[in-house]
């Protein structure tokens, strides 16, 4: 199945949970990361809940620090 993750287009499994495909890009610890599913801000307490579909388009931001 194919979805987007920050503007490009990644193969998944079918019906994978958003989690794991957090876990897969930024590593285990989701510390400072937020993850928005088709435009929609997802809470870190759901990302086990929410499975992913076909062409659907994830932005997932890790927050730095700096200035």
């Amino acid at each position: 199945m194919t979805i987007t993750i920050n503007n490009k287009q990644v193969e998944v499994v079918a019906q994978e949970v958003l989690q794991q495909i957090v876990f897969d890009q930024m590593g285990e610890n989701p510390k400072g990361i937020a993850v928005a599913v088709n435009g929609q801000v997802i809470p870190k307490d759901s990302w086990i809940e929410i499975k992913v579909s076909e062409n659907d388009d994830i932005l997932i931001i890790k927050a730095t620090q700096g200035g």
